[in-house]
Formats: C-alpha cells, structure tokens, sequence
C-alpha cells in the first residue's frame, strides 16, 4: 500500500497501540502474509534504496517503527504457532499476541514467559529481552528461544541458533529496534504450568509512600523469585478512587503451600495495619490478571508516554524521586512501576546486557489529543531528574527519541554495531531512535 493510497493512513496508524499521531508517514507500507512476502519486500527496498522500519504487535510505546518515508513491514499476520507438546518445544510468529500463545499452552499444560500486557506481539518483546510472566524464576523470554529464522538485509532467509550464524542469534536477544533483520518464527523452548498462579493485594493511601517504599527495601532482597513483587503509584487506586499505592503481588508456584510461604512476607508486614485494603492470597489465573490490568492500567486508546531506568540505589536516594512523581501523577489510569527485579548473578550470551536490582518505568496516558502538550514530557522529565541514580534503561519502555540512554554494556553495543556493519552495510534497516 502506497502513501495516499485510501485507507493509508488509517492502515498505518492503526499498527500503533499508542494512540498519538507522531505526523510521519511511511513511503510504502507492507503487510506481510507470509514469509514469502517479507522476503519480496526486504527485496524490494533494497532495489528501490527504501530504509526499513518492523512492527509485530505495534505496542512500542515510543512507536520506533513509525518513521518518515521508507517501507514499513507489519508481521501482525505472521501468527503461526506450532506446539510439539511432548518435546516441549514451539514455532511461533513474531505476530502472535503473547496471551493468545499462553492460553493455548495452558491447555496441555504448559508455559511461556510472554509479556505481562495483553496484546503484545512476540517479535519486538523477545527481540529487546523480554520480561514477563514469572522471568525472575525461568529467566527473559529470550532465554527460552532457541533459534530464529531471519530474513537479512539482501534477502536471505537464514536459521540462526548457538550453533549456526551464532552472531546473529546473540544480536537478536536484546537488541530490539535496532536488529539489523526480520524475525519471521522464533523456536520457542517452552516450560512446566506453574501448579498455583495467585495475587496478594495491598492498597494504601499515597500519605504512606514514603513508609511503603522504606519497608519494601527491607524486604526486597529476600523476596522468593516464584514471586513478581511489585508497587504502583497511580491516581485512581483499586478500591480508593483516589491517589493511592498499589502493592501488587502475582506469584507462580508449585502449590498454595508454596505461595503462602513466598508472599508470607506481605501478610506478616509491620505496614499492613496502615493498608485501606488488603486482601489475601487468591488464586487468579494470568489471564484474569492480564485483563484487569488492561482495563485499569492499559486500556486501549490512549495517548502514552512512558520512559524507564534500571537502578542499585539505595531508596533513601529515590524517594525524593517517587514522591515528586506521586505528587504530579497525570489523572487515572497513569501509574508508576517500582519492581524488585534482582537478576542472577550472570545471563547468557546474548545482546542483553543492562539490568539493575530495581525497575522504575512511569506511564504517562491520557485520551485526548489536546492535552499531548500536557503530558507528553512528565515520564521523561522525571526520569531524567533521577538519571544520576540510573544503572540504563530498558528498551520495553524506551524513550530514546527523547531521552538517549544506555541499554546495553559499552562492549555489547560495540559488538552489536560491528555486526550490523557487516549483516546491514547499507543500513536497509532503521536502528533506534536518537541514533542514525
């Protein structure tokens, strides 16, 4: 489909989950059957010296694939999933939805650490790394890939794993918007279903933040990796309709015995009396967890700017930092993200270099055009106020055309710009924004 095209504009923002209209337009836009066709179109701009730009789910907050002039290629339709059961073993499309992936998994009892928001497409996800369902426990979700097909800059459809184009199986883990290919199946290895998945909730009013924050360093280190330990800053918290502190806590487990023990640690808090709400451990399936936080969280149709940073400081560092973005929270549903992520001690070799013991990520969301002035820049100029406390980034929640940061090691990101050189001399595919 051509620019000026009917329908073009339409078909090209609707790529996008963020709803913001950014004004760039691609020359032509693709959107790709088959596998065959994304060979015909990497092809084709390369006869016609068009810059590539790639979207699976379209949920890049930052919308990394729109980009003026150039060929844009949407893998939406790439949706295949083949599931050997007995193996354990998956071929999956970079347009497949992770929640859709689960839930055909779950019937035979198996499991995927796919992103935690519904509607997110497996290419971009696994390509920058991949936090998601119970990582702190089975690693990223690229650590679970075990090959990749890949159709390269001349139009190659290539196999890559440890073994073979080893180079460009370490590129494809962690590199995200800037891989130098298309990903077109990724060969999953897939997991047992966790036996108990349950939530404790905790809700207190945003008077205690500085209280809340102070006991979650305490505990954080000690936390069961079964367990995602997580508090969310938000302008409408559950149960208040209010400004409030969200501590909520998913945990995947072998059983309840298991869970109870793993989030004992919340039910035992010396801060648990000052909770407005607090309801106790519950089984919850992810899939009911995915659509409640679509519907409080992440709903559709919104304006978003969101923005991120790895950190090892300490809190009596940060709180300054989370009460000013408590204090300046865009309305509901704009929330704040505090993680106690605490990597191993190493990871494999791959792309993927930057982590740090906690996440921060700040979403700002509103629904009308009109107020882009207005909050367009509150993630980004609260993260920029903490970047002396930041460790990097993570490129899920990147912002690099308005705020560069570091997201992978010196070294891995020399090594990622060699092999580009040499897989992408002519520079078909874009890179990430703020770079060429």
């Amino acid at each position: 489909m051509e620019n000026g095209a009917r329908g073009f504009d339409a078909a090209v923002l609707g790529t996008s989950y963020n709803a913001r209209d950014l004004g760039v337009r691609p020359r032509v836009l693709v959107q790709a059957n088959t596998i065959d066709d994304v060979v015909a179109a990497v092809k084709r701009a390369g006869r016609e010296n068009l810059k590539i730009s790639i979207c699976s789910g379209g949920h890049s907050w930052a919308q990394n694939h729109l980009r003026d002039g150039g060929l844009m290629l949407d893998l939406s339709r790439l949706d295949e999933l083949q599931i050997d059961v007995a193996g354990r073993r998956a071929i999956a499309g970079p347009g497949n939805d992770g929640s859709r992936v689960n839930a055909r998994l779950m019937k035979h009892g198996l499991f995927f650490p796919v992103a935690h928001c519904p509607g997110v497409g497996l290419g971009g996800f696994l390509l920058q790394g991949g936090f998601g369902w119970n990582s702190r426990a089975l690693g990223l979700g690229c650590e679970s890939v075990s090959g990749i097909d890949v159709v390269l800059a001349d139009g190659r459809l290539v196999h890559a794993n440890e073994r073979e184009n080893a180079d460009i199986f370490w590129a494809a883990r962690g590199a995200g918007p800037g891989f130098f290919g298309v990903v077109v199946r990724f060969h999953l290895r897939l997991h047992p279903m966790p036996k108990f998945v349950g939530m404790v909730l905790q809700v207190f009013r945003m008077k205690h933040l500085e209280e809340v924050f102070s006991w979650a360093e305490t505990v954080a280190p000690d936390v069961s990796r079964a367990v995602e330990f997580q508090i969310l800053l938000t302008s409408g918290a559950f149960g208040l309709f209010a400004p409030g502190i969200e501590v909520a806590v998913p945990v995947l487990a072998n059983s309840w015995k298991e869970a109870r023990e793993a989030t004992a640690y919340l039910t035992e808090s010396p801060i648990r009396k000052k909770a407005s709400i607090a309801l106790p451990l519950l089984p919850v399936s992810i899939g009911l967890m995915q659509r409640g936080a679509a519907r409080t969280h992440f709903p559709d149709g919104m304006h978003w700017c969101v923005d991120n940073m790895w950190t090892n400081s300490a809190m009596a560092q940060l709180l300054p930092g989370l009460r000013r973005v408590a204090d300046t929270l865009p309305p509901s549903p704009s929330h704040a993200l505090w993680l106690n992520w605490r990597p191993p001690a190493s990871r494999g070799d791959m792309a993927f270099s930057v982590e740090a013991n906690t996440y921060i990520a700040l979403y700002g969301e509103w629904r009308r055009a009109a107020d882009d002035a207005k909050y367009a820049n509150w993630a980004t100029d609260h993260m920029q106020a903490m970047a002396s406390m930041s460790a990097g980034i993570q490129l899920a929640d990147e912002n690099l055309g308005k705020r560069p940061a570091r997201f992978l090691s010196d070294t891995h990101m020399a090594r990622l710009d060699r092999l580009r050189a040499t897989h992408d001399p002519a520079g078909r595919f874009h890179s990430y924004r703020g770079r060429l």
